[in-house]
């Protein structure tokens, strides 16, 4: 086996997590598997992954390794394509990172859809509020809802959403509508599991404004489920509150100002190139998101 096989032989293992695996989708047997990356561990003079009775781990230089690994192989599939006189159809694997609320919403109905139109590429999708390292932890992209994101951070934008501010008919009732963002820490918040306070604009100003509040949660599914029970004020996307809006369960508060929306975006684990299925998503996710959620 060359070199370039023992290459594509551990992206497989790194990607399926076993050496099993990746073995029974060779059609070899796991020995086979081991002594090649063995081989390739032993030609590179690094340990690229960490083996124990119970797990195996990329190592940092198996991390890196495997990017650069990764962008060679689609290089090499690219150039191929190209000198193809035939247009070739997209192939390969794509590992994506979906926050969990907005991606079985919005994105699972435009990711079958992108599944149908290119049926030779394969997702791989982790539902998930985590946010993840995206190219420490092999995905290709991750989809991220935020009014800003870090400066090393490869992004595109896709589209954006609105903050608003709900309650219960019950609460508001009980406890009377905040007529300020000030307002809002004499009343029960309910907050992402991270939050402390809560970051307003307001007059053109930024505000903070510490927040209490009995109950907290990673997704905003159940943040608005113990909304529209009674237990107090959440500021959440609209895209969640929209079905509690509309069954009535939920209100939107008036008298606080609208804040401004939040970008939808796209982050990538490189820039040094991308390969051409993950260009063919995102640009069918930029292209498709904005009029999806207009539609729903």
């Amino acid at each position: 086996m060359n070199q370039f096989e023992m290459m594509s032989l551990f992206v497989l293992v790194a990607e399926l997590g076993s050496f099993a695996a990746a073995a029974n989708q060779r059609g070899v047997a796991r020995s086979v598997v081991t002594r090649q990356i063995a081989a390739l561990e032993e030609h590179l003079g690094v340990q690229l992954i960490a083996r124990s009775t119970r797990r195996q781990a990329l190592t940092s230089a198996g991390k890196k390794y495997l990017e650069h690994s990764k962008v060679i192989l689609d290089l090499v599939e690219r150039s191929e394509a190209e000198l193809n006189e035939e247009q070739v159809k997209p192939t390969g694997n794509l590992r994506i990172s979906l926050p969990l609320s907005f991606g079985l919403r919005h994105l699972s109905d435009l990711l079958m859809q992108f599944a149908e139109r290119y049926p030779a590429i394969h997702l791989d999708l982790e539902y998930s509020d985590r946010l993840v390292d995206v190219a420490a932890e092999g995905f290709d992209l991750a989809v991220r809802i935020a009014h800003e994101l870090a400066l090393s951070d490869i992004v595109r934008k896709i589209g954006t959403c609105r903050l608003i501010f709900v309650a219960s008919p019950s609460y508001l009732a009980r406890f009377g509508e905040p007529q300020s963002l000030e307002e809002l820490t004499e009343h029960e918040c309910l907050q992402y599991s991270n939050q402390s306070r809560w970051m307003f604009s307001e007059g053109g100003k930024n505000i903070s404004v510490n927040i209490k509040g009995r109950i907290k949660a990673n997704n905003g599914d159940a943040l608005a489920q113990a909304s529209a029970a009674g237990i107090g004020i959440s500021v959440m996307p609209d895209f969640i509150a929209k079905d509690y809006l509309r069954a009535g369960t939920l209100v939107e508060l008036k008298h606080l100002e609208p804040q401004p929306p939040i970008g939808i975006y796209v982050a990538l684990p490189s820039n040094s190139y991308i390969p051409e299925r993950i260009r063919l998503l995102v640009d069918f996710l930029a292209q498709e998101l904005p009029s999806y959620l207009q539609d729903h």
